[in-house]
């Protein structure tokens, strides 16, 4: 092998916003904070600011490879901590606030973390959950010192700032070293670590702005609605430095009526989030009776959305949508729905069936499809298997889990997604089943072993099972289907609370169904296939 003369330079994720603030010194970020008030800083500013966290982390003991959580919504000082952490080295944890506090506390002993930076509408999670994080963990308001919530030991986001150089000198860092860490509750057990590197980020961006063919430009204004402590906000605060798009960043305030007033006001032309955000957001334009003044634009992932959805952004309101798919272990995303010049071309209503599934890969992902015999699956539209993924921004393993990490990946190192699918010729991926019978409400997994393994505990339970049904918001929503014991008195509510204690109320099925008995296949296990087309409109109907 003869090599090329190359200069061997690591790709950096700081360079991303050193980049954007030289080369789009106009873009900015605006902010709702928690505060109250609207802020607006540009790159420049940011990386300024980005330069002063970096000496305050220093200062407080941050060393590469140190593990540093977030909780936080979606705005500028996140933004900073993205960056100022990787470009120290540590690690940039960001947790998910609506998981059930066991698995918070888990993932925060799990990940290590030695700082907490937190925005104050969490002061009252993070209290009740100190006595379960580790002893060495110390915490950060995310704020000013006026509004510092009550403690003692508490440390101020601006005060550690202040006073603080302007300028970094950056190390140069292994372009595989890690930057970031999100855990993923996507299948049963405790939840998993992707531990990304700076590599794995950059390359994301890249190929994400490259293939989603002019979706992010210069002078766009982009609305991640989709958190920050969802796989890095689905890469956007690195793709818009690179692209020259301001970020827009909306804080705790996710509904239809302040995302409506947030995009008006602040001219946004571009939004990225799940379905139950855009069931929100359909109902204000609704009422409005017109969309945000200048927005072009929808990106629907996390979970599949209703072709009724896809069809009224179109048709009514003149959107285009996009749909993307992927998985918090790819960094994450995968495919996107992008059409060809061609595809472009066809009346509205074919472009929209078009849409209506999960796109093409991006370049970078490659994909197969295994059948049940362990036999690779043709890719011509119709045969399906379960989907294995392999790239530069797909994980090679979990973190610190070698038990999950066996059971993920074969033996060529392709990642096995449990999700069911077919690939036609020229690249159209449909996602067609969940290998592991996950239920996904309002683009968050829940497990139906999980659920079922809790039902099943309580005493007047005989058999359970938990299937996802259609939802008229959410999506998918639980239903628990129960044969009780025979001559027991099972008190549904009494059930539910029962379960409670495992789960955050948004996990628990919706309702409970009691039945003589559960059908079975002919090797004895539940079928689930049949409870799902028994009760497929059951909450559609209810609601």
């Amino acid at each position: 092998m003869l090599n090329g003369l190359m200069m061997n330079t690591p790709l950096s994720l700081i360079e991303v916003l050193e980049y954007g603030a030289q080369v789009h010194p106009h873009a900015e970020i605006v902010s709702v904070r928690t505060e109250g008030d609207l802020h607006r800083q540009s790159y420049r500013r940011t990386l300024q600011r980005v330069a002063q966290l970096a000496h305050a982390l220093v200062a407080l003991g941050v060393r590469p490879g140190d593990r540093i959580g977030t909780l936080a919504w979606n705005g500028h000082r996140h933004v900073e901590l993205y960056y100022a952490i990787a470009g120290l080295g540590a690690v940039c944890h960001t947790i998910n606030p609506r998981l059930p506090a066991d698995q918070m506390a888990y993932i925060v002993n799990h990940a290590g973390d030695s700082l907490l930076f937190f925005d104050t509408t969490f002061a009252p999670l993070v209290a009740g959950l100190r006595a379960d994080f580790p002893a060495h963990t110390r915490y950060v308001a995310m704020t000013d010192f006026a509004h510092l919530p009550d403690g003692d030991d508490l440390l101020c986001y601006e005060t550690l700032l202040q006073g603080q150089p302007e300028h970094y000198p950056w190390p140069d860092l292994d372009e595989n070293a890690a930057c970031a860490l999100c855990y993923t509750s996507g299948t049963t057990g405790v939840p998993k670590g992707a531990l990304y590197s700076h590599r794995s980020c950059l390359l994301q961006a890249l190929f994400s702005t490259v293939c989603s063919n002019g979706v992010m430009k210069a002078g766009d204004r982009l609305l991640p609605v989709v958190p920050m402590f969802h796989v890095n906000a689905w890469g956007l605060p690195y793709a818009a430095p690179l692209t020259g798009g301001s970020l827009i960043m909306p804080g705790p305030a996710l509904d239809g009526a302040s995302l409506f007033a947030l995009m008006d006001n602040e001219q946004v032309t571009g939004a990225w989030g799940v379905p139950t955000v855009w069931m929100g957001l359909l109902a204000e334009m609704d009422q409005q009776g017109r969309k945000p003044a200048v927005l072009e634009r929808v990106v629907i992932g996390g979970s599949a959305p209703p072709a009724s959805m896809i069809t009224r952004f179109e048709k009514d309101y003149g959107l285009d949508v996009m749909q993307g798919w992927g998985m918090t272990e790819m960094n994450p995303t995968g495919s996107m729905s992008i059409l060809t010049r061609e595809e472009a071309a066809l009346p509205v209503q074919e472009r929209i069936k078009l849409k209506n599934n999960q796109g093409r890969r991006l370049f970078g992902v490659r994909m197969k499809l295994i059948g049940d015999d362990g036999a690779t699956v043709p890719q011509d539209g119709q045969a399906s298997g379960e989907l294995y993924v392999k790239g530069p921004t797909v994980i090679s393993a979990y973190y610190n889990n070698d038990e999950a990490s066996a059971k993920s990946f074969d033996d060529d190192g392709w990642l096995a997604t449990g999700d069911m699918a077919r690939i036609t010729d020229d690249g159209l991926l449909f996602i067609v089943d969940r290998a592991k019978d996950l239920i996904k409400s309002g683009g968050e997994w829940i497990s139906s072993i999980d659920l079922e393994n809790l039902a099943a505990a309580y005493p007047a339970v005989q058999e359970c099972a938990v299937i996802g049904v259609p939802h008229p918001k959410w999506d998918e929503r639980p239903l628990l289907v129960v044969v009780a014991r025979p001559g027991a008195n099972l008190d549904k509510t009494a059930l539910l609370e029962h379960m409670a204690g495992g789960f955050a109320r948004w996990q628990l099925p919706d309702e409970v169904i009691v039945v003589d008995e559960l059908p079975h296949t002919a090797t004895g296990k539940v079928s689930k296939l049949t409870l799902r087309e028994t009760y497929a409109r059951h909450l559609s109907d209810a609601h």
